[in-house]
């Protein structure tokens, strides 16, 4: 599909977002370029942009979006001032999105469908109006919530006051320095954290793996984890959304999962709600199978012994003259092609052309491993009429080929 026509039909432009986009940079730029930056600025500002994220990662996404923990009033209004101070709607808003794209991810309804590439999903959806309309989603509970009602209510001066003002007056009070305050704590840090938290909507849907579920576009990697505060593991998150967690293994890069967990443990968080372990290792075990089924599919196989032709003794003397033929466990093997790499050596093969070697290759001259049963399966080319049964029976390559035939 050309890429004009994964765009929606555009219809209008945000010119609000827009300007919020473009003039924060700019402000950000100025100040790298012209404004010296305090340590104790560049320190503040590192803290108020966990501030800032935590109240994306772990407020308007984890806990209001996905109710995936309780938090105490104290811890409520932490991150939603977090939130707030990132400047990306009110709580309300945020959440209704995210549901939405979570009920329709990857589809029309889908507010950042991810088919619509990279620019759509990491900015074009938040600064083009188009025709489309995102799907419907229950989001009553917000709603009815008095705290977050109050913040949608008042989120325009409050995203004022905790997006600008607040990091430019801490630094300018306590240290003097204002414009420090304003250009890095203010515009800088919110550009970073406008794109972090805009990279789970683009590059999470693009780069990575998904060892859960590859159905839909929901990829895992530690780079988009990095950028986001542990939302990276974007395709453990959209098949376990409830789960408090992004990252279910304990070393994978999840400060967001942490913090919920300290939370816990100091009585500021409860019900932290975890998807039933022997779930998730199914999911992951579905895809490994898969991934070994395409293997399988990609392997050259024996012909099975329904197809091979029934040959009688005779005819197996005669041919056995012309090439070298060897009987194994009732079928016949046209070994000619490995006389020159047989360990043994081709006088081995040679000089038993015409008879059997089952008892050999199990273990009257030598116990054959499974690389070599394999092998010799790929040089059969009849079954003798009359003959032995396997005294091994089939290989474990054949049996699980076997078992896959009658699948079909």
């Amino acid at each position: 599909m050309a890429l004009a026509e994964k765009f929606p039909p555009i219809v209008g432009v945000r010119w609000f977002n827009v300007a919020i986009l473009l003039i924060t940079p700019a402000i950000a730029g100025y100040g790298l370029c012209f404004v010296p930056c305090h340590r104790h600025t560049a320190i503040f500002s590192i803290v108020y942009y966990i501030f800032s994220m935590l109240g994306i990662t772990a407020g308007y996404h984890r806990l209001w979006s996905h109710r995936s923990y309780n938090a105490t009033f104290p811890l409520q209004c932490f991150l939603l001032f977090g939130g707030t101070s990132a400047v990306q709607g009110s709580c309300y808003w945020w959440a209704r999105a995210h549901r939405s794209h979570h009920r329709h991810t990857d589809t029309e309804k889908d507010p950042y469908d991810s088919s619509r590439g990279l620019l759509w999903t990491h900015l074009g959806w938040m600064v083009f109006k188009s025709s489309l309309r995102s799907g419907g989603a229950d989001v009553s509970d917000i709603r009815n919530d008095p705290l977050l009602r109050w913040q949608h209510n008042w989120y325009f001066p409050l995203a004022v006051a905790f997006g600008y003002l607040v990091p430019a007056i801490v630094p300018g009070l306590v240290w003097s320095d204002w414009m420090g305050g304003f250009c890095y704590a203010g515009a800088f840090r919110l550009t970073v954290a406008h794109h972090s938290t805009f990279c789970i909507n683009s590059i999470a849907h693009w780069l990575g793996e998904a060892p859960y579920d590859d159905a839909l576009t929901p990829r895992d990697h530690l780079l988009s984890a990095i950028l986001t505060m542990g939302e990276g593991y974007h395709n453990f998150h959209h098949q376990f959304p409830m789960d408090y967690r992004n990252a279910f293994l304990w070393y994978q890069y999840d400060p967001t999962k942490w913090f919920i967990a300290l939370c816990g443990v100091v009585g500021l968080a409860n019900n932290l709600r975890l998807f039933p372990s022997n779930e998730i290792k199914k999911g992951a075990l579905s895809m490994e199978l898969k991934k070994l089924k395409r293997v399988q599919e990609s392997l050259d196989w024996p012909e099975p012994p329904e197809t091979l032709p029934i040959i009688s003794w005779e005819t197996f003397q005669a041919e056995s003259r012309t090439r070298t033929l060897i009987l194994v466990s009732g079928f016949i093997h046209d070994v000619t092609s490995f006389l020159d790499n047989h360990p043994g050596g081709r006088a081995l093969l040679t000089s038993n052309t015409g008879r059997d070697m089952t008892p050999s290759f199990f273990g009257g001259i030598y116990t054959h491993s499974n690389a070599a049963h394999n092998l010799l399966s790929m040089m059969r080319v009849g079954i003798l009429a009359g003959g032995v049964e396997s005294l091994s029976g089939p290989t474990p390559a054949e049996r699980l080929y076997v078992a896959e035939r009658k699948k079909l």
